[in-house]
């Protein structure tokens, strides 16, 4: 079988950035008006009345900064809050299908290949645009491609686990070279309602070329030495939007049909899942812990990635060990660890191992080991 190596990564970053002190704006001109609206319900004890958000919050709960999305206008809008995109006609390139083509592009140029190189395109994310065709196959005849193309969702992990697909066609013959694209238009999915989750999210789409190590171009590669997937069902992630909401029999709440977590809960049963699962992967592999020159973790909150990183390391982390970009990108789902991986790759000499992982709804967990192959 052949080995698999990563020979090129992309990313698109919407052109459209918000900072936490507008949202802010956003959010409490909405909430001072829902709450006068309901003024009777909240003082009857029907309904809890709308909590004003604030920028402390924000930072002190998650490490957010700033975030990119796909239209600002939108989004910040108290009547609307979420982003306004135009239709596009079934001849137009999807939204998805486009930031996808844009974040290939890089990738492929890094890895000395063109579209007609690739026979196998996977896209992973947490929310996929429609149900078919695949988002996958529209990118493989947008970019001249060959071979295989389809979608797949496990939300936050989508990455890492699109990446053990793709390892696996390499390895197996089935593929000569994969391209993994993870196309994340959170914004389209987040609460920007509630103070709890209106700051989470942000928009970008990255794109990472796999090979078998004898056909990689001379350049940057990682050596990928296993890749390992976990998952244990949870409720305290959801997103209840689906093709049977129109026949179900009932009326639900609004909020169900978007994000929605229990974050609390979320942080005390992930992080040691997560901490467990790369620690067993490493030993298995025969890679020591203190080998790990870098770990790029999911990218949704730093509380998380600092407890990860510390429980794994026994002592606190530099912040080269573990690269954040929440400051800047904030939550991306699929993307974050390979945006991570993408921006912070340098310092780390040819033979020195890292780690790729993502986490999240499911719960869902897959990490990649790599191993830097030459620069």
């Amino acid at each position: 079988m052949s080995h698999a190596v990563i020979t090129g990564t992309g990313l698109f970053t919407p052109p459209d950035g918000v900072t936490n002190e507008e949202l802010v704006a956003s959010l409490s001109k909405a909430n001072e008006r829902w709450n006068a609206e309901h003024r009777e319900q909240i003082e009857s004890g029907e309904v809890a009345e709308r909590d004003m958000p604030s920028e402390r919050f924000i930072v002190k709960a998650s490490g957010v900064g700033h975030r990119y999305v796909m239209d600002k206008s939108g989004v910040l809008d108290p009547d609307r809050l979420c982003p306004r995109l135009p239709l596009r006609s079934e001849d137009e390139l999807s939204i998805q299908a486009e930031i996808c083509v844009t974040a290939a592009e890089e990738a492929l140029a890094q890895a000395g290949r063109t579209g007609a190189d690739v026979d196998a395109i996977i896209v992973g994310c947490s929310n996929l645009q429609r149900a078919y065709p695949a988002v996958a196959i529209e990118v493989q005849q947008a970019i001249g491609a060959g071979g295989f193309a389809y979608d797949m969702n496990v939300a936050c992990s989508s990455a890492t686990f699109a990446i053990q697909n793709a390892v696996d066609a390499i390895r197996s013959g089935s593929a000569r070279c994969a391209l993994v694209l993870n196309p994340e238009i959170t914004s389209g999915h987040n609460n920007f309602e509630l103070r709890e989750f209106h700051f989470i999210f942000g928009d970008a789409c990255t794109a990472v070329v796999l090979e078998p190590e004898e056909d990689a171009l001379e350049g940057e590669s990682w050596e990928i030495l296993g890749t390992r997937l976990a998952t244990k069902f949870s409720n305290n992630i959801r997103n209840d939007a689906g093709f049977l909401n129109r026949s179900e029999d009932g009326v639900r709440d609004p909020h169900e049909l978007v994000f929605r977590q229990n974050g609390r809960k979320v942080f005390k049963d992930v992080c040691p899942m997560v901490a467990k699962h790369i620690r067993s992967h490493l030993k298995d592999l025969g890679v020591p812990l203190e080998s790990v020159k870098r770990m790029w973790l999911h990218q949704a909150n730093l509380g998380m990635n600092k407890l990860i990183a510390k429980t794994l390391l026994g002592r606190e982390v530099e912040p080269e060990e573990a690269p954040v970009i929440l400051d800047e990108y904030a939550n991306t789902s699929s993307a974050g660890s390979v945006i991570a991986f993408h921006k912070h790759r340098d310092g780390i000499a040819a033979g020195e191992h890292a780690v790729l992982c993502s986490f999240g709804a499911g719960y869902s967990v897959g990490s990649v080991i790599l191993r830097k192959r030459s620069d």
